[in-house]
């Protein structure tokens, strides 16, 4: 009997697609079965089966690829998967984006008498200064438009840097002011604010609700039935939020004291209640509680050699065990879950292209709550007339209003955050950060943050960073920053700061100047014109806005500056000055200016010090000489 050869068979692995696995199908069995299949012709029962493995074939190979295709952030083309992957990268989806806008309030003040006789002048009567309350609504009134919310508090009676209240005078009878206008400035968006429930009968660990609708913007609050606030946090793990006081004197008599650049006081708060949210789509948002219950002890564990990583499943070895800072002793707490109590959720909806109204439009208030500070000191008739005066409006249009991130726009905001894990680790991240200060907790004007040399540097502080700051008063000036203000901004780094830097939070010295020129002006212009460009054109050059500390004066910029102006011949002289002294208005600190010029630039000194031109309509002065 013939013994039977068997012979190895080609296999391919490579197909992908239906017309390739048929046609393989269909080499494979002509080369190993030749004789006992030869009919191929499509209506044959044979190329029905292997059509039918082809299409099987073909349909596994398309979702293998489409599986892994899904995995990767950069490939990734279905919403949800998306969305995960831009959550495992720390960045959060936005599933619309909410128009911006800045809106001025006005309101009128009586007018009253201060001072008698020659001296006599009248000042508005703040009594009648109106107090809006979070929450109010304004809208355009076209048809179709979107609501916009102001979150903030208005008090028409409270005036700083950061927040300012311009005063006006109205009307005037018998020549003497009667009103007085106030103006406020806001920020608003676009948004309606919406309110919803839900309720929780026994603790479960990561109870999760979900909020379905349209344009959803995010959490505003959530409270529960026995009056607790819960807070978002970025994780559930984060115990620790950023709070906020009132900067008076009961609640910090030391930081109390010349406050005006810092309302408000900056704090870190340990928070058991918290919660996280993610959006799984871009209609639904989902909200996430912690594991825990109110008798856990776990919230308020300081790490101690007797707890850390008490909560390890295994106690072999912990020289190679990987501890976290926010979990040290590896519980399953992180935050408490609601239990026995009703949650009111109100959120945010809004935005989207529509949004984007035009400047003037926003000028109907369809939701306000008012008060006065003082409600002893006011006449009824007065106040009905102070309330009906109030108006609103949006001297710019509104940006920023549109749909929620693209695909692609996910996938570079994700890379992007997890290259910066909000982070500083150089001395730009702590500059903008400092820089990124809410105006709430005091407006840091300047900042500028170096290492300290060894020879000024205590041993043991060699690894801090000394930053420099200063904030504005309320003429926009320069000046040195508050206590409060240093304490929030120290506040604020302390969570995004690395371990080894230790932060020195000084002042920057002031250096006001004046500048005086000689202009030669062409034939046929007229003197006065070109003069009044010149002194616009240096007064725009020395915006207090465009210098930033240890920014040197380069005189040639300054020559070129005037040189390109129309009808300037040429420059002849430029001169700087220092301008010194508490009683003219100006800093206390000199400068020797002179001992500071080398080839034409002033250079700062070696402590960091900015120039700044204080009062540009009497710290700019030219004329216009001959050849």
């Amino acid at each position: 009997m013939a013994k039977q050869i068997k012979k190895d068979r080609d296999i391919r692995y490579i197909n992908k697609d239906f017309s390739q696995f048929r046609q393989t199908l269909i080499d494979y069995s002509k080369t190993y079965f030749p004789t006992t299949f030869t009919d191929f012709s499509p209506s044959s029962p044979g190329m029905m089966f292997m059509e039918q493995a082809a299409y099987v074939g073909d349909v596994l190979s398309f979702y293998t690829d489409t599986q892994i295709q899904e995995t990767f952030l950069q490939y990734a083309k279905q919403q949800n998967n998306l969305y995960e992957l831009a959550y495992m990268f720390g960045y959060k989806p936005r599933a619309t984006s909410a128009a911006q806008v800045s809106v001025d309030f006005y309101q009128q003040v009586p007018a009253i008498p201060s001072g008698s006789g020659a001296d006599a002048t009248f000042i508005p009567d703040f009594n009648y200064a109106l107090v809006i309350n979070p929450g109010t609504v304004i809208q355009s009134t076209l048809s179709g438009s979107s609501p916009f919310l102001v979150q903030d508090k208005i008090d028409f009676s409270y005036s700083s840097s950061s927040d300012p209240t311009t005063v006006s005078i109205y009307t005037i009878a018998a020549g003497s002011p009667t009103y007085f206008l106030l103006k406020k400035s806001r920020n608003a968006i676009s948004a309606t604010q919406q309110t919803t429930y839900f309720t929780f009968n026994d603790p479960v660990e990561f109870a999760t609700v979900e909020i379905v609708a349209n344009n959803i913007i995010g959490i505003q609050s959530i409270l529960d039935s026995d009056g607790y606030e819960w807070n978002e946090v970025d994780y559930l793990a984060q115990d620790t939020i950023y709070s906020s006081i009132a900067n008076t004197n009961v609640n910090d008599p030391n930081n109390s004291v010349n406050s005006n650049d810092a309302p408000y006081l900056l704090q870190l708060k340990q928070v058991q209640r918290r919660f996280v949210t993610r959006f799984p789509n871009s209609s639904s948002l989902q909200i996430q509680f912690g594991a825990g219950n109110t008798s856990d002890t776990d919230e308020v564990i300081v790490p101690n050699p007797d707890n850390v990583g008490l909560g390890l499943p295994f106690e072999i070895d912990k020289l190679t065990t990987a501890y976290s800072p926010t979990n040290f002793i590896f519980n399953n707490t992180y935050g408490i879950a609601p239990s026995n109590t009703t949650i009111t959720a109100s959120y945010l909806t809004g935005g989207g292209v529509s949004s984007n109204v035009d400047a003037n439009t926003l000028n109907q208030i369809n939701v306000i709550s008012t008060n006065f500070n003082n409600i002893n000191n006011i006449v009824a008739s007065k106040a009905n007339i102070v309330r009906n005066s109030l108006v609103v409006n949006n001297p710019l249009a509104a940006t920023g209003g549109g749909t929620g991130d693209s695909t692609l726009q996910i996938r570079e905001n994700s890379i992007s955050n997890f290259a910066t894990q909000l982070r500083n680790v150089t001395l730009d991240d702590y500059t903008v950060r400092s820089l990124s200060l809410p105006s709430q907790f005091g407006t840091i004007a300047k900042t500028y943050v170096t290492k300290p040399t060894i020879q000024n540097s205590m041993v043991g502080e060699i690894g801090s960073l000394d930053f420099y700051v200063l904030s504005y008063d309320r003429e926009k000036n320069l000046r040195i920053a508050s206590n409060a203000l240093k304490n929030n901004l120290k506040t604020y780094l302390s969570q995004h700061r690395m371990i080894g830097d230790s932060i020195n939070v000084k002042d920057a010295f002031i250096i006001n100047i004046s500048l005086s020129f000689d202009v030669i002006v062409l034939p046929n212009y007229n003197n006065n014109d070109v003069l009044l460009t010149c002194i616009n054109a240096l007064t725009d050059y020395f915006n207090i806005d465009k210098w930033q500390i240890n920014q040197p004066i380069i005189l040639r910029d300054l020559y070129v500056l005037l040189d390109l102006i129309e009808g300037v011949q040429t420059i002849k002289d430029i001169q700087i000055e220092n301008q010194v002294g508490q009683q003219n208005g100006y800093s206390a600190y000199s400068y020797d200016l002179d001992g500071a010029l080398l080839d034409n630039v002033y250079y700062p000194s070696i402590d960091p010090m900015i120039f700044e031109l204080r009062y540009p309509e009497t710290n700019i002065k030219g004329r216009v000489v001959s050849l």
